[in-house]
Order: C-alpha cells, then sequence, then structure tokens
C-alpha cells in the first residue's frame, strides 16, 4: 500500500512538473547538429557508455516486455522493429535522465517505459498535432508523406469529428498496451521515408537521420543529398548526445542485437 502511494505521489509531482515546465518553457531544448557522429568509432559502439547506466538496464528490460506488440508493428509498417526502438530510446533516456526521483521511485523498481499523457503523449513523446498529421497523410495522396495504399486504414479511428482527440489521447497514451504508441512512431517514420524517397533520396538505412527528424517535426523534413544527424541535445552522465546520435549508437550497438535484428 504504502509503495503503491509512493508511486502515485511520484505520478503527480511529474505532471505538476510537466505543466509548469512546458508553462514557462524550461523543456525548450536546444536543437544542435551533430558534427561529431562520423568520428564515433566501432569500437565505442560495442560499449557506448549510457548503456552501463542504470537507466540504460531498465529500459532495456521495459523494450523487451514489448518485443511481440513492437514485432507486429514492424510487420504492419514493413519496417525493421530495431529501427522503430531505435527512435524511442533516446527520448526514454531522456525522460529517465530529466525525472531522476520518479525514474528511483516509478520507472527503475517497475521496470516500465515513461509513458507521456501531457504536452507529448506516449511512449515516443509525440506531439498530438503530429498524431493528427501522421493520421492525414495515410489518407491524403497528394501529400509529400503519403505512403501508399498499403498502410491507408491502420490508423481509422472510427468516432465522430468531437471523438477523435479524446480517442487518440486513448489510444497513444494506453498503459496497458503500446501498440498505437508504437504504431504512430512506425508510421511517422515510414512517411518521411517515403518523402525522401520521392525526392531521390533513401533513408531507409540511416537512423541517426530518421531519429532526427522523428525529433524535428514534420514541418523540418526537407529532404537533401547530405542529411546530417541532430535534433535535441540530451545529457547522460555529464555527457552530450544529440538526439540521432543517439538512435545512432543504439541502431548499430550490440544492445538487444539479438532480440531486435538489423537489416
Amino acid at each position: 500500500m504504502k509503495l503503491g502511494i509512493k508511486i502515485l505521489s511520484a505520478i503527480l509531482a511529474l505532471y505538476i512538473f510537466v505543466f509548469f515546465a512546458v508553462k514557462f518553457g524550461w523543456t525548450n531544448v536546444r536543437g544542435v547538429v551533430d558534427k561529431q557522429l562520423a568520428q564515433v568509432s566501432a569500437l565505442e559502439l560495442v560499449t557506448p557508455a549510457w548503456a552501463e547506466s542504470e537507466e540504460w538496464q531498465t529500459l532495456k528490460l521495459a523494450i523487451l516486455k514489448d518485443k511481440a506488440v513492437l514485432e507486429k508493428v514492424a510487420s504492419e509498417t514493413d519496417l525493421p522493429a530495431r529501427l522503430i526502438v531505435a527512435a524511442i530510446v533516446p527520448e526514454q533516456l531522456r525522460l529517465f535522465h530529466d525525472e531522476r526521483e520518479i525514474f528511483k521511485q516509478v520507472f527503475l523498481p517497475l521496470k516500465i517505459l515513461g509513458n507521456q499523457t501531457q504536452f507529448s503523449w506516449g511512449v515516443a513523446g509525440l506531439k498530438p498535432e503530429t498524431a493528427e498529421k501522421i493520421e492525414q497523410n495515410l489518407l491524403d495522396q497528394t501529400s509529400v508523406f503519403y505512403p501508399g495504399a498499403k498502410y491507408r486504414d491502420l490508423l481509422n479511428l472510427q468516432t465522430t469529428d468531437t471523438d477523435q482527440n479524446s480517442a487518440r489521447f486513448a489510444r497513444i497514451t494506453d498503459e496497458q498496451d503500446r501498440y498505437f504508441s508504437y504504431l504512430y512512431t512506425a508510421l511517422y517514420l515510414r512517411q518521411v521515408m517515403s518523402q525522401w524517397e520521392k525526392a531521390g533520396f533513401d533513408i531507409s538505412q540511416k537512423p541517426e537521420i530518421l531519429a532526427t527528424l522523428f525529433n524535428i517535426g514534420f514541418q523540418n523534413s526537407v529532404p537533401k543529398a547530405n542529411p546530417q544527424a541532430g535534433g535535441s541535445e540530451i545529457e547522460i552522465a555529464g555527457q552530450k548526445y544529440s538526439f540521432g546520435r543517439l538512435a545512432y549508437e543504439f541502431y548499430y550497438s550490440r544492445e538487444l542485437e539479438t532480440e531486435f535484428v538489423r537489416n
């Protein structure tokens, strides 16, 4: 009973902190272009520094609980499950390190993912307007992000207009089933891949670019010949990483490499 009260108190404290953090701009993280990524050696990727942290050990176990649903989403969106996980790892590591007390009291003992329910939603921190845009891109054949008819019906809400916002929120933030949280994430990746492919650029093998685009949003996805990784700057144990670099380091590391294989 005491543990349950502590957990509820911790979650309430997190919600209050997030409200004021956004209100006063504390969460406005400076975006960066990661010019050092090309210098990351293969040796570093075998045992990246963040992989030794208790945050990663907790996150790893939490992700493994969702292996089956991640593989289902991967199959439906024609993406490697590891690529989907790579877009989620930086957001979860950021949350675990930024919210130290909540991590210690909730995420660490329960081995669960951080599920955001305020200004960003779900385990990937999707903005509500981004989630809505993902749905629209599945239906709008004139959109540069339109991925094809194969994916058209994956996100049908089947509700009235007045119910869509609440239905969207409920499906992405569902604590018991993270299928839709992963599906929206995967479809975002599929849609920007389609946009870049139409422009003549293949980024399907560039997890650092896909994760960067996931972090900075549709409006900043501009196809080009030599894209650079970057995005929000995240500090872990005194070392600063870009969102894209964390995704890259996870994807090419040996962490969870047998459970979620690379292409």
